[in-house]
């Protein structure tokens, strides 16, 4: 028998409590799959099965029941001594996406440390979601549609509003492109989300070209803007855009309900001065730029 790690153990005290790998995942900012794993490695290391596996879900075993309420009492004792020895907090460590940070986030990073100098904001840009414990991350701010888990706290930041964008003389160039079906015949430029493919699902509809593909939304916008075709892109990252003409809007998805933004953190974890400030000034900014024209 191996002594386990700190981390597979975190992560299998979210999978007990869950009782679901994806919702054990989104508390603690990872993927499904890496958390599926760890606990995997936990059984094999102490050589017992912790969890039943099955269509709907989790089940803990005897072994499991029994092993989870003394490492649920020691993942606390450990979190509780680490807060103690910690200053009071003036850093706010805020996890986002290379999109997110570079279409929305830095040109407006500069107004809140005027507005709050003492605050140092740490901002750590992955496409891979972050772990709020092994990563020290206090919010994160992920596009995607609730239900989250349970033991995360939720605030919508902006719904996603996808707008279909291409430059300016690409526009000049097309026909009215006033229904999805008007794009069909169009390059498209699709990003990780695949948003493209989901709505031509949804529609009952297929594209008449294969879409040019990037991993992140912001090199698809980028791409939009040099004229290779329409990108389909969320409303709170293209105010800058629009004012720098680089891109224009063709058409926009009207339907409810497609998801947005969230900041998260931990339900367990107490908000201090300086992540209230930031959360507040974050929400506050996300209100004025759908107030924007």
């Amino acid at each position: 028998m191996r002594q386990p790690n700190l981390n597979s153990l975190r992560m299998f005290d979210a999978a007990a409590r869950q009782l679901n790998f994806r919702l054990a995942a989104e508390e603690l900012n990872l993927t499904q799959g890496a958390v599926a794993q760890q606990v995997r490695r936990l059984e094999a290391d102490l050589g017992v099965q912790l969890f039943y596996r099955n269509a709907r879900g989790l089940a803990l075993t005897e072994t499991g029941r029994s092993y989870h309420a003394p490492v649920r009492r020691a993942l606390a004792l450990i979190d509780e001594a680490t807060q103690k020895l910690r200053p009071e907090n003036t850093r706010v460590t805020l996890s986002v996406t290379p999109s997110f940070a570079s279409k929305w986030l830095v040109p407006r990073l500069a107004a809140f440390a005027r507005a709050h100098p003492d605050i140092e904001v740490q901002v750590m840009a992955n496409e891979g979601l972050a772990n709020f414990q092994s990563d020290g991350v206090d919010l994160a701010i992920r596009q995607g549609r609730a239900p989250f888990a349970e033991s995360l706290h939720v605030e919508l930041l902006a719904p996603l509003e996808l707008h279909a964008v291409c430059s300016p003389g690409f526009a000049a160039e097309l026909g009215p492109i006033e229904r999805l079906e008007d794009c069909i015949a169009q390059p498209l430029i699709q990003d990780g989300h695949n948003l493209w493919a989901s709505l031509f699902e949804d529609a009952g509809l297929t594209a008449r070209r294969r879409f040019i593909q990037f991993n992140q939304t912001a090199l698809a916008m980028d791409a939009a803007a040099h004229g290779q075709g329409i990108a389909l892109a969320p409303r709170l990252l293209l105010n800058v855009e629009f004012e720098h003409a680089r891109l224009v809007e063709l058409w926009r998805d009207t339907r409810a309900n497609q998801g947005g933004y969230y900041v998260l953190y931990p339900r367990e974890r107490e908000l201090d001065p300086a992540r209230d400030a930031l959360i507040n000034w974050l929400l506050a900014e996300a209100r004025a730029t759908q107030a924007e024209p």
